[in-house]
C-alpha cells in the first residue's frame, strides 16, 4: 500500500546553511503525526519542501503518490502557517479565509456554488466558529485564528494537512478543539502533520513522533520520543557527548 507521505533522501540548502540533509521518512493515512524539533532544526523547510515551495538539492518527495506540485495543485494539501507567517491586517473575513480552501473545486467562472459555501459553513461551525464568520480575521484571538485555517483546510477537504505550530499562543479551550479537531480528521482517513513545542499535548494528540535535527534522529512511538534522552538529542544536547566532554 502506498504511503501518504513518502520522502527519500531529501536535502536543503539555503547557501552555506544546510536546512535539512538525507532526509527520509514515511507517514501513513489516518494518523497524527508530531514533528519535533528546536528553532532552526528545518521543521518549517520540510514543511515548504513537502508543498513544492523549496526545491530541494537532492532527494524526491512523493504526496498520494504525486510529486509535491502536483499535490499542492490538485488540493491534496492544507497548510495552517505559523501566526508570523500571516498578515493578519488584510482585509478579509473569516468566510473568506475559509473559502479560499475551495478554490481548487471553484469552476473556470472562480465563483462559489451552493456545494462551496455549503462546505464553508460546515467547517465552520466545526471549528465552533460560525458566529465569526464575518469578522475581519485579525479581530480574533490567536487561537481562533488558528482555528479558523483549520477550518479552510477542512473546506478544502485535502487529504493531507500540515500544521506548523498551531498551538503557539492559543487558549486551553482553542487547544483542545483543535486537538479534538485533529483526532476525528484523522479518523476520517486524513494524514496530519503537527510541528509543535507543547510536549504536553503530544500523548493525546498524536499517534507517534518525529524527532528532527536537519535529520531523522528518530520515528515511532510518543512515549519513547519523549524519554529524555531522545530530547536531549533532539535539542543539541546528547548525554553521551556530555558524558565525553566532562
Amino acid at each position: 500500500m502506498t504511503a501518504a507521505i513518502e520522502v527519500s533522501g531529501l536535502s536543503v540548502r539555503y547557501g552555506e546553511i544546510r536546512a535539512l540533509e538525507d532526509v527520509d521518512l514515511k507517514l501513513d493515512a489516518g494518523r497524527v503525526t508530531g514533528l519535533i524539533g528546536m528553532n532552526g532544526s528545518g521543521k518549517s523547510t520540510l514543511f515548504k519542501a513537502m508543498m513544492g515551495i523549496v526545491r530541494p538539492d537532492q532527494g524526491e518527495v512523493r504526496i498520494a503518490g504525486r510529486t509535491a506540485a502536483e499535490a499542492r495543485k490538485h488540493g491534496t494539501i492544507a497548510y495552517v502557517p505559523q501566526s508570523e507567517d500571516v498578515d493578519w491586517n488584510f482585509p478579509v473575513s473569516v468566510h473568506d479565509v475559509v473559502m479560499m480552501g475551495r478554490y481548487s473545486h471553484l469552476g473556470w467562472t472562480r465563483r462559489p456554488g451552493r456545494a462551496d459555501r455549503v462546505a464553508v459553513a460546515e467547517a465552520l461551525d466545526r471549528v465552533e466558529l460560525s458566529e465569526y464568520a464575518g469578522r475581519q480575521i485579525g479581530q480574533l484571538s490567536g487561537g481562533q485564528r488558528r482555528r479558523a485555517f483549520v477550518a479552510r483546510g477542512i473546506a478544502q477537504e485535502a487529504g493531507i494537512l500540515f500544521l506548523d505550530e498551531p498551538f503557539a499562543g492559543v487558549d486551553k479551550r482553542s487547544e483542545a478543539t483543535i486537538v479534538r479537531l485533529l483526532r476525528e480528521l484523522a479518523a476520517d482517513g486524513r494524514t496530519i502533520l503537527v510541528s509543535t513545542h507543547d510536549l504536553h499535548a503530544l500523548p493525546e494528540l498524536a499517534d507517534e513522533a518525529i524527532l528532527l535535527l536537519r535529520r531523522i534522529l528518530f520515528q515511532g512511538s510518543v512515549s519513547e520520543a519523549l524519554r529524555p534522552e531522545s530530547l536531549a538529542r533532539c535539542f543539541g544536547l546528547d548525554p553521551l557527548e556530555q558524558d565525553a566532554v566532562s
